[in-house]
């Protein structure tokens, strides 16, 4: 089983740097680039408004990070995790790559993905067509009941239900004033309590409190075996069969001075391959040109992060070096994925990204490259 993406429109940066917050945010969202594919809402889908966000209270420094436990993040949608990171320190996604060696390909994939094309933020605050950008995930605890999901494609490659999803979580995509809409309709689900992730794809809700979905995964925040069920080619709620939510942009950790992860990001054209923590190939091309899913690149370490950027760009940068970002789904080359808040600065977010290339980064060494 095979799900491709096409997405051919590119950001043009020189653009970005000149615009206002408004047509930020219409650029933001009409170039942008996510996971997944069409969609197809249930036909029993009550109306379906958007929750607020939650906005953290003091966030937390780095030096309170905590890894593979959860139980201290608060509850709600775009809660704060209050400094926890999913997956345990040694986790791939959390592992410093900033002193691993370069794949001897770097050059060729890099250029596959645009020398001069800059770095896109696809989140921000506000809204665009109505729906918030970015996507969004929620937070609950065992007080959330389980309700049954009913899968729509790739039942065989999906984590049975019931999963603890609320009748009005959030949907990537979803208006505000509950009308229709498609898109990639990703739903992200955290249980503090029991340290799991629970995503969707393609989701709908049904009147009688199930879902509808396309795909649903769910992953051990608190192990390094992340989903004990998948199997190698299996996709998930996003085309490289990874999770999503351990690789988005948040702005409660720029608040608190770091991102201690991997990013998630899309490209133009992908792979008929993929090298772990990826699971699953998205295309039918088999160029060795091409980034395979789960392709790690990082910002190289001459990059001198300008003095000038907000604290936000700033801290995003930083982890782009440490951590680097995976290719997680075909779009738009060099989208950054993140969660939508309301204290995102577009226009700083946008024009300061757009300065960073393609050319400032490196393919990390890919070791373990599965080609179907």
């Amino acid at each position: 089983m095979k799900r491709f993406k096409l997405n051919n429109i590119i950001a043009d940066s020189a653009v970005c740097a000149s615009v206002t917050v408004a047509t930020v945010v219409t650029i933001a969202l009409a170039l942008g680039g996510c996971g997944g594919g069409g969609s197809s809402p249930a036909a029993a889908m009550p109306p379906q408004t958007t929750p607020p966000l939650t906005t953290p209270t003091a966030p937390d420094t780095p030096s309170l990070l905590s890894y593979g436990n959860i139980q201290k993040a608060g509850t709600g949608v775009g809660a704060s995790l209050n400094g926890a990171v999913p997956f345990p320190a040694d986790n791939a996604w959390n592992q410093d790559i900033s002193s691993a060696p370069v794949d001897p390909a770097s050059s060729t994939l890099i250029s596959s993905m645009g020398l001069n094309t800059g770095l896109h933020p696809d989140f921000g605050s506000g809204l665009y067509q109505g729906a918030p950008i970015g996507i969004p995930y929620t937070v609950v605890d065992a007080a959330q009941a389980k309700v049954a999901i009913h899968f729509q494609a790739y039942g065989n490659e999906s984590d049975a239900g019931p999963y603890p999803v609320p009748a009005n979580a959030p949907i990537e995509g979803q208006p505000a004033n509950g009308s229709a809409f498609s898109g990639d309709r990703h739903v992200l689900v955290l249980d503090r309590s029991a340290n799991r992730l629970y995503e969707l794809y393609n989701a709908a809700p049904n009147v009688d409190g199930s879902w509808n979905a396309d795909s649903g995964a769910v992953f051990h925040l608190d192990s390094d075996t992340v989903r004990p069920t998948a199997k190698p080619g299996w996709t998930s709620a996003d085309a490289a069969g990874l999770p999503i939510f351990p690789g988005l942009a948040r702005y409660d950790e720029v608040a608190a001075g770091k991102i201690a992860h991997a990013l998630r990001f899309t490209v133009q054209n992908s792979r008929k391959a993929y090298v772990p923590p990826a699971t699953h190939a998205a295309s039918s091309n088999t160029s060795a040109s091409l980034p395979p899913m789960g392709m790690r690149v990082r910002l190289k370490a001459g990059y001198a992060i300008p003095a000038t950027f907000s604290n936000d760009t700033k801290v995003i940068l930083q982890a782009l070096k440490t951590y680097g970002m995976i290719v997680a789904d075909n779009g738009s080359n060099w989208y950054i994925s993140g969660a939508p808040d309301a204290r995102w600065n577009n226009d700083k977010l946008v024009n300061e990204l757009a300065s960073v290339h393609g050319s400032d980064f490196e393919v990390v060494r890919m070791d373990g490259l599965v080609t179907p």
